[in-house]
């Protein structure tokens, strides 16, 4: 039976997910609410990590140790840094970064993390399967493409500070969780691959934005898990 795990941050992007599963139980360990059932034939187990790089890494190595799934999903919502994006549109992941990682004093570059490189690869199996579900799927509100993805523990709102992180890491979204499930997910030796759809971007109130589009964004984000899990 294939097995995947699944990681959220929040509740509005853990319930979207959710509501497509089926014969589902829960469970809490450490406070952390786990829902294992299944989407197609594929086992799932979903967690709701909470926001940050901290607890998302702390969820994923609690999944990990607890339930050996065969792969980890990082699903959910993120601001865009690529102009060409725009509301609800997908990215997944080919590489993630850390872009608030700095060691630079050390003659590293910016985002360079020791044992781990200057970023991490997400699993090219999945990626062609990603590859194949967004090229069949037929939808004119939001377009997908595989990208890159940079984490850090920062909601920015400073439209320089955005441009900054996408000009250095030529990347097409930004969270606060997925490069460190990635890491975990790395280290474990467990494939791994993130998926965010924007909810908001490089606008002046970029806040409201935001509430206004995080559950549209989580919705769409939660359909390409669904279709992943159909053809896994």
């Amino acid at each position: 039976m294939k097995k995947i795990g699944i990681v959220c941050a929040m509740k509005v992007e853990k319930v979207a997910i959710e509501e497509k599963m089926t014969q589902k139980t829960n469970e809490t360990i450490y406070n952390l609410p786990f829902v294992i059932g299944y989407i197609g034939n594929t086992e799932c187990i979903l967690v709701q990590s909470g926001v940050g790089k901290v607890n998302a890494a702390r969820t994923t190595q609690i999944l990990i140790d607890k339930y050996k799934p065969e792969i980890i999903i990082n699903a959910g919502v993120g601001g865009s840094l690529n102009p060409e994006l725009n509301i609800g549109d997908v990215v997944i992941s080919k590489q993630v970064f850390q872009h608030d990682f700095d060691i630079t004093a050390f003659d590293h570059k910016k985002g360079y993390v020791p044992e781990v490189g200057d970023y991490i690869e997400c699993d090219k199996n999945l990626l062609g399967i990603f590859y194949n579900v967004i090229n069949q799927i037929e939808n004119e509100s939001f377009k997908t493409k595989i990208g890159i993805i940079s984490s850090g523990d920062q909601f920015y709102t400073e439209i320089d500070k955005m441009k900054e992180i996408h000009n250095l890491f030529n990347t097409d979204i930004a969270d606060m969780e997925c490069s460190s499930i990635a890491q975990v997910a790395y280290l474990d030796n467990v494939p791994f691959i993130g998926i965010r759809s924007v909810s908001d971007g490089m606008e002046k109130d970029k806040i409201s934005t935001y509430k206004e589009n995080v559950e549209y964004a989580s919705e769409i984000s939660s359909k390409i898990v669904e279709e992943f899990c159909m053809q896994y």
